[in-house]
């Protein structure tokens, strides 16, 4: 399937996960027929189906409609569904189109001027930054977030009419990125992650390598300074950003107002400096985050206004340095950091922050072969927090590899002020310890007991 042109009907297999939700509702949008199964009613089913998309949580091909044209029918599938699963053999025996989401959401996105965020950390608070900037300009953008994003209250930015620009996430997940042929593109880490799809790292570098030489001729490429990648295969302009330094785009004169809270700083571009920039989102990494959106924004045509504009009431994503719960003794933070790379940066971010507080940290270990491959490094990484709780691992979508827990990490960490229990007996820690700032990580249901953590620090006050 080279477009999307004579599709009038899609079917979605796992419409409940952030990225097909966005993908059915732009559906909606387009004017097609949408329905879908998923295996729970979320929040994101519940909105789907308050706006006209027929949502379905049993495995059953009689929930199907039986009245759409299979010539003109799209039927869309995650590669998390099982292969005995009812539905999606259903389809792989009809004369329907069947394709992964990745693909889908390239036939989407290479429908315009492409702007593609990648990177094994950081995509969806620097594509949001990116969607939010863009959003103040004349013609506005689409985007795809791998969250939902505050300020739009959604993880899907539809595009108006004449915006030649769609933000996307560009995922390396299962080679996802590669359906994409964008525009502009962003690299913010290549780190060893999804050693189960690439076996190593070399093999990850390597489709990254492919990723930005799909770059369409004339586009342009931005790179974090330290990132190695080869990029003699593609033809965009390369540039480099950092949070400070001489990469082409970086902050100059960053400083904290300690009264506002806020951090202020200018950016250097390739054509000057945009001056008095203001970031009232928490953390020096959202700070580097912001430089690399400016730098893609400012390759897309927005002016330095929109730029600050857009950067200043940036209100961040749910579950991504997500303050909770904040009064005069207590702050907690949420966040959806599940690789060693990202639980050292974001409590590194919130130990310069709030400098001289005590800082306990929950963490909830995701997947099997994960926790197996960076049991070292999670450990490391869980040593920097004054006071470390494990919780038992998230399996997500593997089955248990034997001698594999969150026992592994514990065992390997330093810090001796540390526990390894469950999540009541957490709670249950947690009314007594001591801490001043809370801080919960994982991709997992972890943020499920944000409701409980916040209720124990109001009842501690």
């Amino acid at each position: 399937m080279k477009n999307l042109q004579n599709i009038r009907n899609v079917y979605f297999l796992g419409i409940g996960g952030i990225g097909m939700s966005a993908l059915a509702r732009y559906f909606k949008f387009t004017g097609r027929n949408v329905a879908g199964y998923d295996r729970t009613p979320t929040a994101l089913t519940n909105a789907m189906q308050a706006e006209g998309i027929d949502v379905h949580f049993e495995d059953d091909i009689r929930k199907i409609p039986s009245n759409w044209d299979p010539a003109s029918t799209l039927a869309v599938f995650t590669p998390a569904l099982p292969e005995d699963h009812k539905e999606l053999s259903w389809f792989r025996e009809k004369p329907i189109g069947l394709l992964k989401r990745a693909k889908v959401l390239g036939l989407v996105c290479n429908e315009r001027s492409g702007i593609a965020v990648s990177g094994t950390h950081g995509k969806t608070t620097v594509s949001t930054m990116v969607a939010n900037i863009l959003n103040k300009t004349y013609t506005g953008c689409g985007a795809f977030l791998g969250g939902i994003s505050k300020n739009f209250g959604t993880n899907l930015l539809l595009p108006k009419v004449e915006s030649p620009w769609i933000v996307v996430e560009a995922d390396e997940f299962d080679r996802s990125f590669l359906h994409l042929t964008p525009q502009l593109a962003l690299v913010t880490s290549i780190d060893a992650d999804h050693l189960d799809i690439y076996g190593q790292k070399e093999k990850i570098v390597e489709s990254f390598e492919k990723f930005i030489s799909q770059i369409q001729p004339g586009g342009k490429l931005v790179i974090k300074k330290g990132v190695e990648l080869n990029t003699s295969k593609t033809n965009a302009t390369v540039y480099t950003y950092s949070l400070k330094g001489d990469s082409d785009f970086a902050t100059i004169n960053l400083q904290l107002n300690s009264e506002g809270g806020f951090y202020q700083f200018d950016i250097k571009t390739p054509d000057g400096i945009i001056t008095d920039c203001k970031m009232n989102y928490p953390g020096l990494l959202n700070v580097e985050n912001a430089v690399g959106a400016a730098s893609l924004a400012f390759l897309a045509g927005a002016t330095a206004n929109e730029i600050k504009a857009g950067l200043e009431d940036y209100q961040g994503v749910i579950r991504r340095f997500d303050v909770r719960f904040r009064n005069e003794k207590y702050i907690y933070i949420d966040d959806y950091a599940h690789h060693p790379e990202e639980l050292k940066a974001i409590i590194s971010s919130v130990k310069e922050l709030y400098k001289g507080h005590k800082l306990t940290g929950i963490f909830q270990p995701h997947l099997y072969s994960r926790t197996r491959d960076f049991s070292a490094e999670f450990a490391a990484s869980l040593d920097l927090l004054d006071t470390a709780i494990l919780i038992p691992l998230y399996p997500a979508r593997e089955e248990p590899i034997r001698g594999i827990s969150s026992a592994i990490i514990f065992n390997q960490m330093k810090n001796q002020d540390k526990y390894l229990v469950t999540k009541p007996e957490m709670l249950e820690i947690l009314k007594n310890d001591n801490c001043d700032i809370v801080l919960t990580m994982g991709a997992g249901d972890i943020d499920g007991l944000a409701v409980d953590i916040i209720e124990i620090l109001k009842n501690k006050e």
